[in-house]
């Protein structure tokens, strides 16, 4: 079992298990069953001579209309990931995750990264052999479809299989792994709380807090906000207030206050 460590900003050193290329191979079976089905509903749903016609009788016009059905599937991973915090369905079905080596969740950017790699699997070449198969006849269609998939696929996967981090080319170029979920308790430790590139801070009294208060807070918080207890919530902020000396946020309700504290705390505390 490969693991990988993160030393965190608040100096917490937190293993996570790395997903296998058995976890991984199944992810990939999922997301392209569900591919596939899309493939397969799209050609059944959809005359497309008939849309062909209605746009126009150019044949890269016809073309370009396939290509525009066919986006969903090519961008799948891209918008997936992004949209479920790092996740496909097929990886959410096997319970594995992206997230960047540092611990933090992976940018837009990595994510793009990620999958522009993926021609590499030939992704692309797949798709513009299918939008041209009109070209080929049924044979030799399929023999180069199959190949194509086999050897891209096989690319991937034995470098997951064979790098120190079960990395294939775009996690490497993206500075990105994929863990197993059942650390997704200790994932949330290693930043106090997720926030956005230009995420503005409220209080910069928070920096009187040390790492062990941060700790503390985050536990309290999130043990009493899980069970309603709304009396230990006002105690911890009072606490909080009493510490740091803030107190100007007396209209602004419990919960939201120490979400603030906490992102603040992480703004003011993470690597520059």
């Amino acid at each position: 079992m490969k693991t990988l460590q993160v030393n965190t900003t608040q100096n917490v050193k937190i293993n996570f298990e790395i997903a296998n290329a058995g976890q991984r191979l199944l992810a990939f079976v999922v997301d392209n069953i569900i591919k596939l089905a899309y493939f397969y509903l799209l050609v059944k749903l959809i005359d497309f001579r008939f849309v062909g016609e209605i746009v126009d009788q150019d044949y890269w016009s016809k073309r370009a209309v396939r290509i525009l059905f066919f986006l969903p599937v090519t961008f799948y991973s891209l918008y997936s990931e992004i949209l479920l915090d790092g996740q496909t369905i097929g990886k959410k079905v096997l319970r594995i995750k992206v997230i960047n080596i540092d611990g933090f969740k992976p940018s837009i950017l990595d994510y793009t990264i990620r999958w522009f790699s993926r021609i590499v699997d030939f992704n692309f070449f797949i798709l513009m052999l299918i939008l041209f198969r009109s070209q080929m006849n049924g044979k030799d269609f399929y023999i180069w479809l199959g190949l194509i998939f086999l050897i891209g696929k096989l690319v991937g996967f034995f470098m997951i299989v064979f790098t120190d981090r079960n990395q294939r080319l775009g996690d490497i170029s993206a500075n990105t792994v994929v863990v197993a979920l059942k650390d997704e308790a200790s994932f949330s430790k290693t930043i106090l709380e997720n926030i956005k590139e230009n995420y503005k801070p409220t209080y910069p009294n928070v920096i009187k807090l040390s790492d062990n208060d941060a700790r503390i807070i985050k536990d309290t918080y999130t043990k009493a906000k899980k069970s309603k207890d709304y009396n230990t919530l006002i105690k911890l902020r009072t606490k909080i207030e009493e510490v740091t000396g803030i107190s100007k946020a007396k209209e602004i309700a419990d919960v939201n206050f120490i979400d603030t504290v906490l992102k603040d705390f992480n703004y003011y505390t993470q690597d520059k």
